[in-house]
């Protein structure tokens, strides 16, 4: 089974055997040296003085003796060997429970040579002890001044002076393909250099929308969490932070956090302990060319917004239901994952341009931006209510969906004034997002919706279409809205 592998734990290691494979020769453009492969060896001198060892001491409580009750056929026995105090489980006896300590290792980078270091969150999440290991053998005690876990981005401090410190890079430059080392303590092993390539840029990972990760084939093991990913020029752009692994060690698929998100989490952790984000209040979801096709957009760039937050920074500035943000304040918004990391890279406060496409042509508007809060739900819950089947089951339409008007209790419990269409089946094939249980809340026609009043009015506009096109639908599922774009398949 495939599981992402975050909190890279030391393990022990057997014995290893490597093989080398022949390893055919580089065209000249691609290799660090004319003839030969990069040499890594002058990297390493440079910057590895700058990474540490970072050991982590957790404590905890467990339950000294088993919670085990009296009636119990086993009670009798544990009681006998000293497993149950003479006053019962649970009896309030001296040693209830006992204190243990857990152990982690991780690596880190030295950012300044007043010894502000960088490391994963998780990495020193819940510790008790922070010890920080150098090149040269020294050891210090080092404070958490903070941690982000949304970014995995800590923030350590040592009580030192006139450290080596890493150069910082950029990782917008960094191109697939191109060479990167990483430097940590996988499996304890300190001071580890393992070397790849750029497999991939901004990749999106489960539960991680907010950071475009950087994707190599360094080996990454337990151990290199928290340390850094250095370019060719030893320049750090990334944070090993993540593995996709089926065993928990290195698959070769490695995932780091690029250094100017990490590094504007870092600024923030310094001066104030904690990191502020900015939000518009807005529920978004990906263009396809479909959708595009629909709003009479050329290209399936921007943003589609399914909804508007009651009285939040985007409603009050005018943003609808059905735009598609196409900018903020004139960068491109290529995709809907970006949205939430140009906004939340904001400060709070600020005032920001979107550029939007409503109704075939472009349009400006100013929005102030909110903090995110750090309790605020990455998703709604669904609202309850739910819809009664009709007592003779109307026939599927065109497109294979059975539909039917909502009843005056379910326009009530699913806050519909007026319009609204059910789905109550879907049969056959049908190409799209659509379930049963969905409300159709609008058609969309040459980039303009136009209201569902009816069962029968939507069904009368699947009829007049050819038989392979396509239609989009403004729909409510829960108590979240969007758009999708429906094909008939083969019923």
């Amino acid at each position: 089974m495939l599981t992402w592998s975050k909190r890279l734990l030391p393990a022990l290691a057997a014995a290893l055997f490597v093989s080398m494979p022949f390893v055919a020769p580089l065209p000249a453009a691609a290799q660090g040296r004319t003839g030969t492969l990069p040499d890594f060896t002058e990297l390493y001198e440079r910057q590895g003085p700058a990474v540490v060892s970072i050991d982590v001491t957790q404590k905890a409580k467990r339950q000294r003796f088993p919670d085990i009750s009296e009636d119990d056929p086993f009670y009798e026995f544990f009681r006998r060997f000293g497993q149950i105090p003479r006053n019962g489980p649970g009896g309030g006896g001296n040693g209830q429970q006992r204190e243990f300590e857990t152990q982690s290792t991780g690596s880190g980078f030295i950012i300044s040579p007043d010894g502000y270091i960088v490391t994963n969150a998780h990495v020193v999440d819940d510790a008790n002890e922070v010890t920080v290991r150098l090149s040269d053998k020294r050891e210090f005690v080092a404070k958490v001044i903070g941690s982000d876990a949304r970014t995995d981005v800590s923030l350590l401090k040592v009580d030192a002076t006139d450290l080596p410190r890493v150069s910082i890079g950029d990782p917008d430059k960094l191109k697939v393909g191109e060479w990167v080392v990483a430097i940590g303590k996988p499996f304890g092993l300190e001071n580890t250099m393992t070397a790849g390539i750029v497999s991939a840029k901004g990749r999106d990972l489960p539960q991680e929308n907010l950071v475009p990760f950087i994707q190599t084939d360094v080996a990454i093991n337990p151990g290199n969490s928290g340390g850094p990913l250095f370019n060719m020029k030893g320049e750090v752009v990334g944070i090993n932070s993540l593995i996709y692994s089926r065993t928990g060690g290195y698959m070769g698929l490695a995932f780091a956090v690029p250094i100017d998100i990490a590094m504007n989490a870092v600024t923030q952790l310094r001066d104030k302990g904690r990191v502020t984000r900015g939000r518009i209040g807005v529920q978004i979801q990906e263009m396809t060319k479909e959708t595009a096709d629909a709003f009479g957009l050329k290209n399936a760039n921007g943003a589609l917004v399914n909804s508007v937050e009651h009285d939040g920074p985007a409603a009050k500035a005018g943003v609808q239901s059905g735009d598609i943000i196409l900018k903020v304040e004139g960068r491109d918004v290529h995709s809907s994952n970006e949205l939430p990391r140009i906004i939340t890279a904001i400060r709070p406060g600020t005032k920001v341009n979107l550029t939007v496409w409503r109704k075939g042509s472009t349009k400006e508007i100013p929005v102030v931006i909110a903090e995110i809060k750090d309790d605020q739900a990455a998703s709604t819950p669904r609202r309850g209510g739910g819809k009664e089947p009709p007592k003779e089951k109307p026939k599927p339409n065109k497109m294979g969906l059975v539909l039917s008007d909502p009843t005056d209790e379910q326009r009530k419990a699913l806050e519909l004034p007026g319009g609204g269409v059910m789905v109550d089946d879907v049969v056959g094939v049908v190409r799209g997002n659509v379930q049963p249980g969905d409300v159709i809340l609008a058609i969309i026609q040459h980039g303009n919706p136009v209201d569902a009043k009816s069962a029968a009015q939507v069904n009368d506009y699947l009829a007049k279409l050819d038989k392979a096109a396509s239609v989009t639908f403004q729909m409510r599922r829960g108590d979240q809205t969007f758009y999708t774009t429906l094909k008939p398949g083969e019923q």
